[in-house]
């Protein structure tokens, strides 16, 4: 057991807790010790809330004391993205619209957390409205990359992203539409999973693309990823669209083994234009896989540059719909790349729109067709490490834009599709910088992913790594 509680893992530390071999308030406060040391680098938090964090720590630690557990959590310290609404609580959603907004509810996966036993240590930054794929943000500053200061952290999840690996929290809530969980995973080197749609409630959560919005968790290992989801998981009176499928024990998920599983290799598109740094650690990735005992078999997918593109068009008018009413009345309080982004979705028809919705269904069917023979398929995160803040700075940098279509170039085919997606961290490149990969399923089979990730992280320490404080 680590001296330091808050390197310790989630479940790691929630059992501490529950055997009473470490108190909550002693883990609070490590993990505010570090919060401390790290925000003036990282820009993670959007508020630190220190007192209330060791109050609440203190009455679980009584609660504990009586034999009075709440849930798997129970005094386990969590600070999420800010755009999860908590009754009486600020959720500025990374925005100056919302920067005074106090929830009036909260949000259905939050609570759920809550009822676990999870203590609040604050809110964490974020990309403006959950639109931006790099951790930029016009109002509050970037946050930075614990790997290396000056390099995203990947959006919109960037403090998420940040905290997590910086062990600043235990686990994060972020969201996924178009890849803004396994990007900050894959920049931060952390685990990240992409839920199917649906699995997960969205009420209280703030919405950016209705048909692509996922919530799902960023922590240290897959295991703890599969007890959050656990958690969450499962139908919910507030959102129609939270599926009742049923939730299976992802925990156990995580140790089994193996063996006999298939894992499909893209012949193309996953594969093509990589940095050698993403190419090298996909190949020693595959062959990891194969050495824990998985078939490894090549598939040849459906043109995913359609299903990219498709899921840009969706996410970009959906998005300007939600925000039409403050385009006309607060266009000044967005930053100039937020609004350029939904003003220019309004010139997108709505026939077009129409039609990439209408084409989702027959989309799913070739892919399921393609992948019929392998229970996951593997791909980087993206093509590239974490770019610098100043070269992905549109409106800094000339090339900017190039760079930011290229890191979300493997991400969107997934969210147009509604599939789980697990990204785990799978190697570093010479200057130090994390790569992850990610592991593509069947609907609602979030299991078989954590199965495989579970194989790869017993067998591999890049999970475990920690940065140094700079």
């Amino acid at each position: 057991m680590s001296t330091e509680p808050a390197l310790m893992t989630l479940t790691a530390v929630a059992k501490a807790i529950a055997d009473k071999h470490l108190s909550s308030h002693e883990v609070t406060r490590s993990c505010l010790h570090r919060i401390a040391q790290w925000q003036p680098h990282l820009n993670a938090f959007m508020a630190i809330e220190s007192e209330p964090a060791l109050k609440a720590a203190t009455g679980a630690d009584a609660e504990l004391a009586k034999g009075n557990i709440k849930g798997p959590l129970h005094g386990v310290p969590l600070a999420h993205k800010d755009m999860y609404y908590d009754a009486g609580h600020v959720s500025t959603c990374g925005s100056l619209i919302r920067r005074d907004f106090v929830a009036t509810t909260t949000s259905t996966a939050l609570q759920r957390l809550k009822d676990a036993g999870a203590v609040r240590l604050g809110t964490l930054q974020m990309a403006e409205f959950a639109y931006g794929p790099t951790g930029h943000n016009a109002h509050y500053g970037p946050v930075q990359n614990p790997w290396k200061l000056g390099h995203v952290t990947g959006g919109s999840s960037s403090g998420s992203g940040s905290a997590v690996a910086a062990r600043l929290t235990f686990a994060a809530l972020g969201s996924d539409t178009g890849g803004s969980i396994r990007m900050p995973a894959h920049f931060c080197g952390v685990t990240g999973l992409k839920v199917t749609w649906g699995r997960v409630s969205r009420a209280g959560a703030m919405p950016l693309s209705q048909s692509l919005d996922t919530v799902g968790p960023l922590a240290q290992t897959a295991e703890d990823c599969a007890l959050l989801l656990g958690l969450m998981a499962g139908p919910d009176p507030e959102d129609p669209t939270a599926s009742a499928a049923p939730v299976q024990d992802y925990v156990a998920a995580t140790s089994a083994s193996i063996k006999g599983l298939k894992v499909g290799v893209p012949k193309s598109f996953y594969v093509d234009d990589l940095d050698a740094d993403v190419a090298r650690a996909l190949d020693q990735t595959i062959a990891l896989l194969k050495t824990e005992g998985a078939d490894i078999v090549q598939v040849e997918l459906p043109d995913q540059r359609q299903l990219s593109s498709a899921c840009q068009l969706v996410l970009a008018v959906e998005a300007a719909a939600f925000h039409k009413r403050w385009m006309i009345e607060r266009p000044q309080d967005y930053g100039p790349q937020v609004l350029m982004r939904l003003q220019n979705a309004l010139a997108i028809p709505g026939v077009t729109y129409l039609e990439a919705l209408r084409w989702r269904g027959a989309a799913l069917a070739a892919h399921i067709a393609a992948t019929a023979n392998v229970d996951a398929v593997i791909a980087p995160v993206a093509p590239i490490v974490a770019p610098s803040i100043a070269e992905s700075d549109v409106g800094g940098a000339p090339g900017a834009e190039a760079v930011i279509q290229r890191l979300t170039r493997f991400t969107r085919p997934i969210n147009y599709l509604g599939l789980p997606s697990l990204a785990i961290p799978a190697g570093f490149t010479s200057s130090g910088l994390p790569v992850g990969m990610q592991l593509i399923g069947r609907s609602f089979d979030e299991a078989t992913l954590l199965t495989i990730g579970g194989a790869f992280q017993r067998a591999t320490d890049f999970h475990a790594r920690v940065p140094a404080l700079p």
